[in-house]
């Protein structure tokens, strides 16, 4: 049997954010200020059952990460938050454990309310293991512009447990849209701090550098972040030693699990992952978590697909709000990343198979509440909506027979 081993103050910083706000982003700037004699650990959570970003990690795992002490675990199928602690303990223990980190990184899913987060992590246990930096909050300014994420709740919670929140994708703003924003912003959290994110065209990725003055200046605040103490974090642990209490998540409402391929908890380890792998293909899930409908294909890597016509019928897709893979096409191997404020894509190397997974969202606002999910048997389900078969039939039609 392997000896336990204990940890210690291992600094540790939330990033957070709104679905698509651009935390991976940020993520990847703080990675790229990381010194080098230092090993970081990212945690990242994923709705999703595909687990895109750790295929996309995993192929270059034994390049650039592995050159930068950079390892990367990835939990899908479920958010760590609002279910009990078991998943995120497990998740973080064996982070820590396999790879030794001097400094973990958590990204939450964007689905999720940062307080149930920052609940788990203000328990006796992580008070000991973990030191935890500010809570860096993400913040689309193109999102806020949009009345139904301005005004619900959940887009809200974010800003309201955030010690920095980094504001991006404001240049369409004017003086008097800034000015709002911000008096929105403190009306949630006057003691919030407030960064103006850099432009991503000159701030570098995790394998780039900076050369201008105005991007090394906003790393260096940005890095500053991660050597500064949570006080969000810290009043809470205060709340909890005065009640003499662990916080207990046990009685919120587990999120539904109407796809085709359930998953027990969400934890991600290695029994998970090799079934995921073992998974027929081709294959697909779909299910409804809060407001919103998931869906997520795995295909065999000889499907070669129309690259413009895959794109064209992506973005055709009813009310999307998320889309993410990385797919065998006609263009070669394409990595997707689209979200209403920005549509990426970029040529990467060839993968183990074809991942591609879909955010709709439901209805007309974008409610995340996790207290108000509702079991399957009281909730209307709206696949009646959304024909998943004509969505397969259509997606099949895209591929090209491979020789």
């Amino acid at each position: 049997m392997k000896n336990s081993v204990i940890f210690q103050n291992i600094p540790c910083t939330l990033v957070t954010g709104f679905l698509g706000a651009g935390k991976t982003t940020v993520i990847n700037q703080l990675l790229a200020a990381k010194p080098d004699n230092e090993r970081w650990a990212l945690l990242i959570n994923e709705f999703g059952r595909i687990g895109i970003d750790g295929a996309l990690l995993a192929s270059s795992q034994d390049s650039t990460l592995e050159q930068k002490n950079i390892a990367i675990r990835e939990v899908s199928g479920g958010c760590i938050c609002c279910t009990s602690q078991l998943p995120l303990q497990i998740a973080i223990s064996r982070l820590l454990s396999d790879h030794h980190p001097q400094r973990l990184l958590i990204e939450p899913t964007g689905l999720a309310h940062p307080r149930e987060l920052i609940l788990q992590l203000s328990a006796p246990h992580w008070q000991t293991a973990l030191k935890m930096s500010a809570v860096i909050t993400v913040l689309s300014a193109e999102q806020w512009q949009q009345t139904k994420y301005r005004h619900h709740d959940g887009f809200q919670a974010h800003i309201r447990d955030a010690d920095v929140l980094i504001i991006n994708r404001y240049a369409q703003l004017s003086s008097n849209e800034k000015q709002s924003l911000v008096e929105w912003i403190a009306k949630l959290n006057s003691q919030v701090k407030i960064v103006w994110a850099v432009s991503e065209q000159v701030v570098p990725d995790i394998a780039g550098s900076s050369n201008t003055p105005l991007a090394h200046n906003y790393l260096a605040t940005l890095n500053e972040q991660l050597h500064k103490p949570s006080a969000i974090i810290s009043n809470q642990r205060k709340v909890n030693i005065a009640h003499n209490q662990k916080p207990t998540l046990g009685s919120l409402s587990q999120p539904s699990t109407l796809g085709v391929s359930s998953s027990s908890n969400g934890i991600g380890d290695e029994d998970e992952t090799q079934a995921n792998t073992d998974t027929e293909l081709p294959y697909r899930y779909h299910e409804e978590q809060q407001d919103f409908q998931l869906a997520g294909w795995r295909l065999p890597t000889h499907y070669v697909l129309d690259a413009d016509e895959l794109q064209n019928w992506l973005l055709a897709l009813p009310n999307w709000q998320r889309i993410k893979g990385v797919v065998h096409t006609s263009d070669g191997w394409l990595q997707l990343n689209f979200n209403p404020g920005s549509i990426t894509t970029k040529t990467i190397d060839a993968q183990t198979d074809s991942r591609l997974e879909v955010i709709l969202q439901l209805g007309n606002t974008v409610d995340t509440n996790i207290e108000k999910i509702e079991t399957a048997s009281h909730t209307k389900s709206s696949s009646d909506s959304v024909d998943w078969e004509a969505f397969d039939r259509e997606l099949m039609a895209m591929v090209i027979q491979s020789l």
